[in-house]
């Protein structure tokens, strides 16, 4: 659309009997002058370019659509431009610009339209031949020299007259240059005064043309701010409108590359989070206070040799075993992290960095854990001698190795296994292990009902690690774990202790920062080695 951009005229305005009450009329555009858009580029309107007939024009305020004040309600087209009349609605913005008219303060219009027929002549001017007529604003400052309001009627109460006060016309013909000119016959020939404003016309200007400015004169004039960066501001549009397509001048519409330094740069948050700070391990076996001794080691006791009991003959000795208690040496290890933010990090972001920043650290801090804890736990434990001979469709490999390991641990202590730590690949294999007809070994559970007969376990629905139980044991998946760890355990032949200190902080005022640490002690002890059965997969 084509707004124009004011240029500074001068305008007389007064009531004027024969008027419609609350009514505005002049002269909307002069023919055949050249103007202004918004972006800088020039414009020149034809005779017949804009419509008298069809949908009304709307009148606005300072081209602004929220403050809507009236209509048009005549137009008529002359050689030397298009006359109007306008009813300003009675609201209390129609009366507030209509006071301002009145005044004298609003005493010129400008016209919006969108170019159907257009042309472009050697100056690069734009030349409209046809255009959508969609509004009328009135302005303090208009861009033709001659679209100026020419008569104010302003509705009174009705015991009041009509006070009608002479002005001298702005521009008047060579006929009338000579003798006084009253409001009665400038209103029976408005076209005679547009004729005669075509004698010593206002011709709108071209803006100024500068350069580009570069990168850093535009940032440092933002920083500036004020009337610095406004002007720099419009000599970059200016500079920009030069580059625009025929299409992009037909529309002066301000566009979000105009006001970069207007527009926020929003960070949504939360911080998107691409860890799963979960312990697998650890939450599988619970984590047990660290004992607060003074010193890097503690002693976990455990029986190695028990006491004896059999049957007694009648005046021999009683079956007598000496119970031997091994003293177990168990090492605090300490696990930590820091990271060192400045002052300006924890002042200026948002969301704020240092609690994200310290929320990493912690979940940073939980992975480290449950690494120790796998690794020690695969070292640890004790080969179990089976080995899973991985076959999709034939389980008979899995089900033996299964249940060697459950002999394994519940022959030496009447123990049976309850958890399976696996890594995420055998996960995946055992999730798609098939029966000999081809069902899954591990069936989905749908609500109550399981789609399968004669399993030796389930899956949930939603693929998640905790939905296999093969043979009833807790299925554990870490991805600490090395490919193809397979392990049957009796959990409480494993322990895990932990303290953990949380967060401490240090100043560091040579640089305006703060260094930040997470740190805890961990340990793991393996209370008996056979409880912890590793299988091989081939």
């Amino acid at each position: 659309m084509i707004k124009l951009v004011p240029s500074q005229i001068t305008v007389d305005a007064a009531a004027a009997d024969g008027l419609p009450r609350r009514s505005i009329s002049g002269v909307a555009v002069t023919y055949d002058e050249t103007a202004t858009v918004s972006d800088g580029t020039r414009v020149r309107f034809l005779q017949g370019s804009l419509p008298v007939t069809g949908r009304d024009p709307k009148l606005f305020g300072q081209h602004d659509s929220n403050q809507i004040i009236g209509k048009l309600v005549e137009r008529v087209d002359t050689p030397q431009g298009m006359m109007f009349t306008a009813k300003i609605s009675a609201t209390r913005l129609g009366d507030e610009y209509l006071t301002l008219a009145n005044d004298g303060v609003i005493d010129a219009v400008s016209v919006g339209v969108n170019p159907i027929k257009f042309s472009y002549d050697d100056d690069g001017t734009m030349i409209v031949e046809s255009a959508e007529w969609t509004e009328l604003s009135l302005v303090s400052q208009g861009a033709f020299s001659g679209a100026l309001i020419e008569r104010v009627a302003a509705s009174k109460p009705a015991d009041e007259t009509i006070h009608e006060t002479p002005v001298e016309p702005a521009i008047q013909s060579e006929q009338d240059t000579t003798k006084e000119t009253d409001m009665t016959e400038k209103i029976e020939a408005p076209v005679v005064e547009a004729a005669a404003a075509t004698v010593e016309k206002l011709w709108a200007q071209p803006k100024q043309e500068f350069k580009m400015p570069s990168a850093g004169d535009y940032l440092a004039a933002m920083h500036i701010g004020g009337d610095t960066f406004r002007k720099v501001n419009e000599a970059y549009k200016a500079a920009l409108g030069k580059q625009q397509t025929a299409l992009q001048a037909a529309a002066g519409d301000i566009l979000t590359t105009d006001t970069p330094g207007l527009l926020p740069v929003p960070v949504l948050g939360p911080l998107f989070q691409d860890l799963n700070f979960v312990r697998p391990v650890v939450s599988a076996l619970g984590a047990r206070a660290m004992p607060n001794t003074p010193s890097k080691t503690f002693i976990r006791p455990t029986i190695t040799t028990h006491t004896s009991a059999a049957t007694q003959t009648e005046g021999v000795a009683a079956s007598a075993t000496t119970m031997v208690i091994a003293s177990n040496t168990v090492t605090k290890t300490t696990v930590a992290g820091q990271v060192t933010m400045t002052y300006q990090d924890m002042d200026f972001t948002d969301p704020a960095a240092m609690n994200l920043v310290l929320n990493d650290l912690a979940g940073e801090y939980l992975i480290a854990t449950d690494n120790i804890a796998a690794d020690n736990m695969v070292s640890g434990g004790t080969v179990s001698g089976v080995t899973w001979t991985v076959n999709q469709t034939d389980p008979s490999s899995l089900m033996t190795a299964l249940y060697g390991c459950a002999v394994n641990i519940a022959s030496i202590s009447n123990y049976f296994p309850t958890h399976l730590f696996v890594s995420p690949n055998v996960w995946e294999l055992l999730g798609r292990q098939l029966d000999n007809s081809k069902r899954p070994l591990f069936p989905a559970i749908n609500g109550n009902n399981v789609i399968s007969q004669n399993s030796i376990g389930t899956a949930g629905a939603d693929l998640s690690y905790s939905s296999l139980n093969p043979l009833g044991l807790t299925l554990i998946v870490d991805n600490n774990f090395a490919s193809n760890t397979m392990i049957v355990a009796y959990a409480p032949g494993y322990e895990v202790y932990e303290q953990q200190k949380g967060i401490v902080s240090v100043e560091v005022p040579s640089t305006l920062s703060r260094t930040f640490s997470y740190y805890g002690y961990f340990a793991t002890f393996v209370a008996k080695s056979a409880f912890l059965q590793k299988l091989a997969l081939a």
